[in-house]
């Protein structure tokens, strides 16, 4: 069975031949640069600096011959840009403060200060406000709030919606181009093509932008989804009206090749528990997710994905509602997550993709054998009757043990 085959099965509830795998298909399933490099340390591969492809997250290239050692089956394509806004192009080294060697995008340009503190810019410009800080000897950069003063009485809805563009023919090129490599490989492919998130809070300081508009501080933001309602309902409007005209552009360029769609990377759980409540979930983000599903449900035949980490059994039937085939990254240590109940409640109506290891405790702390251990486990719950992407809880992060990864791996070659 080929791994595209397998995918899909399991996306149509389908047992396939095995339980197919993700790392790297999208922003949230990938794997810190540090442990990707000492991934293809422990395997053999060739020994070079590896390609830093979000500098956000400090997201690893995962490349052909590692994916075929580790069994990877799903391709991921998420265009040029980076989270800060420039391109994927002109490879240089830089060194984390661990030492290690990587490439990084010919704009991002950082800057120091006494602490040894880095500082990264919108667009590599650093005639603007510094947009993200790595702490000294840290592994990500965190977002920079660089909110301006607003008038509550002025407060204009374009100010938050200047990130949120009609795509460019450009954009659009290079999407048909990097579709067209990623086609012979036989492996299923998931495709990150922005626009879609609503409210997702890693996007809201926008740090893309050299100087943000509107509401841009997070913990504004939150307060905003309370008191301002009608504000931030008419920013998804607008903005979910310029999404379907996108959709509608990429799907003329692509079609078929599209197998799963990366909607939004919203969270709406701690923990312990939801963010908010149901009714409102169901009044100010259920109509929009609605009206993109929708189209892309009418017009094409992929699979939309939604991520939400944290508490968030209660919204389980609501995301179903709302139309998403697919939930990542199931995080089972959150309270009501637990893998049997949410499998056996709500498995024959949404698709699991993540959820086969912690990687806040387990991976990065425990011992390879426990690994093994809660690999099977997983596996055996989540993968009965298909409806199931192995994946950790979002990414792998930086440090992991090497000898907890080739655990996870060779217990999913064994299955």
């Amino acid at each position: 069975m080929s791994s595209k085959k397998r995918v899909l099965d399991a996306l149509n509830h389908i047992q396939p031949d095995r339980i197919p795998v993700d790392f790297g298909s999208h922003p949230c399933s990938g794997m810190h640069v540090s442990t990707v490099t000492a991934l293809r340390e422990y395997y053999g591969l060739d020994r070079h600096p590896v390609k830093v492809i979000e500098p956000f997250q400090m997201l690893g290239e995962m490349e052909e011959d590692l994916k075929q050692v580790l069994g990877i089956d799903v391709d991921g394509v998420s265009g040029r840009t980076t989270m800060f806004g420039f391109e994927n192009t002109g490879w240089k080294e830089w060194r984390l403060d661990s030492g290690l060697e990587v490439l990084v995008p010919r704009d991002f340009v950082t800057t120091e200060d006494a602490d040894g503190s880095h500082y990264i810019y919108p667009c590599g410009d650093t005639t603007a406000p510094a947009s993200g800080k790595m702490p000294r000897d840290g592994y990500y950069f965190d977002a920079l709030v660089r909110q301006e003063e607003f008038d509550e009485d002025e407060l204009n809805v374009e100010d938050n919606l200047e990130e949120f563009g009609y795509t460019s023919d450009k954009v659009l090129a290079e999407f048909a181009e990097d579709l067209t490599k990623v086609q012979g490989s036989g492996r299923a492919v998931t495709v990150n093509f922005g626009g879609t998130a609503l409210g997702d809070i890693a996007q809201v300081p926008a740090v893309n932008l050299k100087y943000p508009k509107g509401i841009r501080d997070m913990e504004e933001w939150y307060i905003s989804t309370v008191i301002r309602q009608d504000y931030v309902a008419e920013i998804f409007d607008r903005q979910t009206e310029i999404a379907l005209v996108n959709l509608q552009k990429l799907n003329a360029i692509a079609g078929d090749k599209i197998d799963v769609i990366f909607i939004c990377g919203t969270d709406f759980g701690t923990q312990s528990s939801t963010f908010c409540s149901a009714d409102t979930f169901r009044s100010l983000y259920m109509p929009y997710y609605q009206r993109v599903n929708n189209w892309i449900h009418e017009n094409t035949k992929w699979k939309t994905l939604k991520h939400s980490c944290g508490a968030i059994e209660p919204f389980i039937p609501l995301l179903i509602e709302a139309g998403f085939d697919i939930l990542n990254p199931v995080q089972c240590s959150a309270v009501g997550m637990d893998p049997k109940h949410i499998k056996q409640k709500y498995g024959r109506d949404i698709v699991f993709w993540g959820g086969g290891v912690d990687t806040q405790k387990l991976l990065p702390f425990g011992t390879p054998e426990q690994v093994r251990e809660q690999v099977k486990e997983r596996c055996a719950i989540f993968g009965e009757g298909g409806g199931y992407v192995f994946n950790g809880i979002h990414n792998i992060q930086a440090n992991t043990p090497v000898e907890n990864l080739a655990a996870m791996f060779e217990v999913l070659r064994s299955l």
